[in-house]
């Protein structure tokens, strides 16, 4: 079910916004942090409740990859905890994660972690996706993510932000959006193409339904993880 069916269904209340969290990406770029709250201000229809910026530079997380994000909270409460991008660090370092979407499956994923004595920060579902890739047995952290992706249900787009690549995920069903573009060489993922006018950024393409960027030192590289999940719906 898309979200125009959903407004249809819902009650509408025109003092909320209904658009359900903005997310935007940059890597490659020295003004990345700049470019990422700009492209949150040309995203706020789509959350106002909070926003919140990771940067990474160098060796430390705080700007040559940089991730956004705007909240309209649909799971979870208005409160700081609540405020993404989540940022958490791993074996691997650190990871950053910024989640439009519902998980509907999160609050019976949460039940294991938390009775095995895993601490949650947030009530948010997206940080049941930052303890599934702490506990994946997989090497790579592309592996991990996708392995987590693997076990939670429902509608989301995510962007993540490793020591040294930025990634972005659309679900199976394509239900959020998430578009690529491009501006002097360095790499753009966000919920809404007005995100990229606003900076001069170059509309690419529409992320693909199911489909897996990463964008590194090398350039974007696509994959599908989840061609057997489309499969089984169409």
């Amino acid at each position: 079910m898309d979200e125009f069916t959903l407004a249809n269904i819902i009650e509408i209340d025109d003092d909320k916004p209904h658009e359900e969290c903005g997310i935007f990406g940059v890597y490659g770029h020295v003004d990345a942090a700049a470019l990422s709250t700009l492209g949150l201000h040309a995203l706020q229809h789509r959350g106002q409740e909070a926003s919140g910026i990771v940067t990474f530079a160098g060796s430390q997380f705080h700007s040559h990859r940089a991730l956004g994000h705007n909240r309209y909270s649909t799971a979870g409460a208005t409160v700081l905890r609540n405020v993404q991008p989540l940022f958490a660090d791993f074996e691997f370092g650190g990871l950053a994660i910024g989640h439009n979407g519902n998980l509907t499956n999160a609050r019976l994923l949460r039940k294991e972690p938390v009775h095995r004595g895993s601490l949650f920060q947030s009530t948010s579902d997206t940080e049941v996706i930052v303890h599934l890739i702490a506990t994946s047995r997989r090497k790579t952290v592309v592996d991990r993510l996708v392995d987590a992706l693997h076990q939670v249900t429902g509608a989301y787009s995510l962007v993540a932000m490793t020591n040294d690549m930025v990634i972005g995920v659309r679900d199976p069903l394509g239900v959020r959006p998430l578009v690529l573009g491009q501006l002097d060489g360095a790499y753009i993922l966000a919920s809404e193409t007005c995100a990229l006018d606003i900076v001069g950024a170059e509309f690419i393409r529409d992320v693909a339904p199911g489909e897996l960027v990463v964008i590194d030192s090398d350039g974007v590289r696509s994959e599908q993880p989840f061609r057997k999940v489309i499969n089984r719906f169409c």
